[in-house]
């Protein structure tokens, strides 16, 4: 029996060709449902039959695009198919990815723990107010 040749970081590039297969196919698609999806990432299993694929919608209902992009998944499969030189090509699991809204909330937590530290250093007004007076005389 002949060993498999295997080749470092294959499934890497080939969930990175996919992402970006993926692209410009939803691009084509006809449905309302599906705004403005952007496609985060692809995971795709070992033996290549299934593919989990993250996206972040823009604008429009997160739900109602996963849906879509659901039931459309046999058509960019096929559209896939017809792009990708490799022997099998995975069925299409669509996840919503929710890490742009976290970073977002981080941020603003961020911000606002940063603007009331600010507030907390800063001196009373009647303080600053006798420290001023003192550095005239």
């Amino acid at each position: 029996m002949r060993h498999k040749r295997v080749i470092p970081n294959r499934s890497f590039r080939v969930a990175d060709q996919i992402q970006r297969d993926l692209a410009e196919l939803i691009r084509e698609l006809k449905d309302p449902r599906i705004g403005m999806a952007t496609v985060n990432a692809v995971e795709v299993t070992p033996d290549y039959a299934h593919a989990k694929v993250f996206f972040s919608v823009l604008v429009g209902d997160p739900t109602e695009t996963g849906e879509a992009l659901n039931e459309a998944a046999g058509f960019l499969r096929n559209g896939l198919f017809k792009r990708l030189q490799i022997h099998t090509v995975p069925s299409l699991h669509f996840h919503f990815d929710r890490t742009i809204e976290r970073a977002a909330e981080m941020s603003a937590l961020i911000s606002k723990a940063n603007a009331s530290r600010a507030l907390d250093d800063e001196p009373p007004a009647a303080d600053a107010a006798a420290a001023d007076d003192k550095a005239g005389e």
